[in-house]
This record gives structure tokens, sequence and C-alpha cells, in this order.
């Protein structure tokens, strides 16, 4: 359980850190990256853990519960800005330029998330049903191989699409996949950190 609710918090954390992160583009290696890049993908094997700690419907609920956190965040951001300053301070104009969202970051990354995340969900549950519960670390691979490229065009697209040229959205989308495919291999050992859940037992008839 203390396991478990340490997961949970820290898929939620890293994917609000992550789309504060995505407000900010930034250049490494000669290629554009939104710099939420860093940290959103280990939420992907964090999601992988909690499915085989709490099954299924448990990860489908936290997925929602972190989207729900997401745009609660983007309001709360949204509202501070807007309130008027004590001016004996100062404006302040700077929490606004930095954390008022840009809502077409916000939904960008809040879509992207939800399908990714529920279609990693549904990989990882087919290859373990129907290919394999051995090789655990193959069930991580082949529903991240899916989700990630998914969740980097969704978001390039609907974040950056007709905002810059092509050119850099698909540079945007290339970084973001490369990125989050390096860091599933090294975060990928971390699914034997957990332990697998046991299948209900079924009624007994008396």
């Amino acid at each position: 359980m203390q396991s478990l609710v340490v997961l949970v918090a820290s898929y939620i954390a890293l994917q609000i850190f992550s789309d504060v992160g995505s407000l900010r583009i930034v250049m490494l290696g000669g290629m554009s990256i939104d710099a939420g890049t860093f940290i959103y993908p280990l939420t992907f094997t964090l999601r992988d853990m909690v499915h085989k700690t709490m099954g299924k419907k448990g990860a489908q609920l936290m997925i929602v519960t972190a989207a729900g956190f997401n745009l609660l965040m983007a309001l709360y951001f949204w509202l501070v800005s807007v309130l008027p300053a004590d001016m004996s301070v100062g404006s302040q104009a700077e929490f606004g330029q930095v954390l008022a969202p840009l809502w077409r970051l916000v939904f960008a990354s809040i879509v992207a998330e939800v399908i990714a995340e529920l279609t990693d969900t549904e990989v990882y549950s087919m290859w373990k049903e129907r290919v394999t519960t051995r090789y655990q670390w193959s069930r991580v691979l082949v529903s991240n191989a899916v989700s990630i490229p998914l969740d980097s065009l969704i978001f390039s697209w609907i974040a950056f699409g007709g905002m810059f040229e092509s050119s850099v959205v698909w540079s945007i989308f290339l970084s973001n996949t490369l990125i989050k495919f390096a860091t599933t291999l090294i975060s990928l050992p971390a699914i034997y950190l957990v332990k697998e859940k046991r299948p209900e037992a079924s009624p007994s008839h008396c």
C-alpha cells in the first residue's frame, strides 16, 4: 500500500511538472524540445507499475484523475494571474508571464496524455493476456513503443501546428519521441520493483 501511494503520487506530480515545463521550448542537440519532455517519459513507466499493482481499472482511474488535476492546475494559475496584484509589493507581472497557461498547450497536453496513456493501458493488457505474462520488460517496451510516438504526435501538432513551421513541429515530435524512448529503456527495470496484482478469486458456491 505504501509503495502504491508513492507510485500514484509520483505519477500525478510528474504529469503536473511536465505540463508546466512544456510552456518553454528549448534547444538541445540542434532540435527543438518542449522542456516537459525531460521528465514526462517517466510517467509511462510509473503507469505500467501502477497497472501491474492495481490492475487495468486502477491505471485508467489514475490517468483520468491526473488529467483532472492538470486542468485544475491550469485554471488555478489562470485565476491567480488575473486577480489584482498587491501593488505594495510590485505588479508581479512575471507570474502571469510564466505560469498563466497557454490554453492551447494545456489542451494539447491533456488530450495527448489521456489518449496515449489509455492506449498504453490497452496494449499493456493485450500483451500480458494474449502474448505472455513472462518477460515483464516486454510489456513495458511494447506498450510504450505504441503510446510514446502517439503522445508526441498528438501533442506536437495540437500545440504547435500552424503556430510554427512544419519543420519545427516535426523536430519537436522527433526529439520528444527519442528522449521518451531513451527514458523508457533506462527506467525499464523498474517494473520489477512492484508485485503483480493477484487475480480476484471466484466466489465459491455452496
